[in-house]
């Protein structure tokens, strides 16, 4: 993406197609960028074009977008996380910033009136309330998971790594890639959350993320450290893991190793995709038995190294995916026919990480 001075170019010829992207990046790396990276995607065509930063934001390697507000992460040993409001130039402005009391927060989701995080390194949830400007005001609660699993280099402790709402905006889960685990939670009125229960995975599996189906009956949890996907049944906030299958085709290559990262599912729930990182792929899954269970159809190679965050747009019709190594984000056409995916443009983007389009 461009870098420099904040700003945003209008859309061209006002098409009503066309909305604001927002690209994560880590300003501490080299090669980085030195903000929250701007773009305008074209939902017509899927291009995605780069129009400026907001610069100054720390490490926003996760970032969401609700309206004309915008949240990031500050992903750095003393986690903090920013809010942000997009202007009537509609350049994002800080509004103000807060600790969340754990290391390297790299996830984020709006529940209730209240902005939670997971804090990866100290295996943590943080909860903050949004204010009415749109700002963040003192963290209301703070849960550290205990715990650890079998890898001695990735699960020496609890690494939370998602944090989301369930489809009905009951619950709220937490993935934990540290102790084999997600934890289910309630909210209060006050910002407090109350343990519902704990879903334990296979030891070793390193659960990353999770994605639900339309349905809300079942939930997808990509395993990082195995590269498989865990099909689970929900009810009431209450994960049930079933049967697990590979994110790799048969005879992929061990080497280098794969770590799965992001999982969605298609708007109408028959597709699920899921992003390898190693194999550099995107893998295609059909949805069968009404989300009970998921069959391979192919992995699609990403055209950059080492996919991160993948997304699709509201319509479904194309799918994003920031490619932390080859500081490109690839847009493919969705076929939503078969679920199958066709490369179709490719931009620039310095240690892109996520991509979040504005709904």
């Amino acid at each position: 993406m461009t870098e420099g001075a904040a700003r945003a170019d209008r859309p061209e010829h006002g098409s009503r197609a066309e909305v604001a992207a927002y690209l994560g990046t880590y300003t501490s790396w080299p090669g980085g960028g030195t903000g929250i990276g701007l773009g305008v995607y074209d939902g017509a065509t899927g291009r995605l074009r780069a129009t400026g930063v907001v610069p100054g934001v720390p490490n926003p390697s996760f970032v969401i977008v609700e309206g004309r507000r915008l949240y990031a992460v500050n992903e750095q040993s003393d986690g903090a996380v920013t809010a942000l409001e997009v202007g009537a130039d509609g350049v994002p402005k800080v509004v103000n910033s807060q600790p969340t009391g754990g290391a390297d927060p790299c996830h984020l989701a709006l529940h209730r009136g209240f902005l939670l995080s997971a804090n990866y390194s100290s295996g943590s949830v943080s909860v903050h309330p949004v204010r009415p400007d749109g700002g963040l005001g003192e963290r209301t609660d703070l849960v550290v998971h205990e715990g650890s699993g079998p890898d001695p280099e990735r699960q020496e402790g609890p690494h939370a790594h998602q944090v989301l709402s369930d489809p009905a905006g009951e619950f709220v889960l937490a993935v934990d890639l540290g102790t084999d685990s997600v934890y289910s939670y309630a909210l209060s009125d006050q910002g407090k959350l109350t343990s519902v229960g704990v879903a334990r995975l296979h030891a070793g599996a390193g659960p990353r993320h999770l994605a639900f189906h339309p349905s809300g009956k079942f939930a997808y949890i990509a395993n990082e450290l195995d590269s498989t996907i865990v099909v689970a049944a929900y009810d009431g906030g209450v994960l049930t893991p079933g049967p697990k299958v590979s994110t790799l085709p048969a005879g992929a290559p061990t080497t280098p190793r794969n770590y799965p990262a992001e999982i969605l599912v298609s708007p109408d729930g028959r597709y699920v995709y899921l992003s390898n990182r190693g194999h550099d792929s995107v893998a295609v899954f059909a949805v069968e038995r009404g989300g009970a269970e998921l069959r391979l159809v192919e992995a699609t190679p990403v055209g950059g190294r080492f996919p991160r965050h993948i997304t699709l747009d509201a319509a479904g019709r194309f799918l994003l995916a920031a490619n932390q190594n080859s500081g490109t984000v690839t847009t493919f056409a969705v076929d939503r026919s078969t679920g199958k995916l066709r490369q179709v443009g490719t931009v620039d983007s310095p240690v892109p990480v996520c991509v979040a389009l504005k709904g």
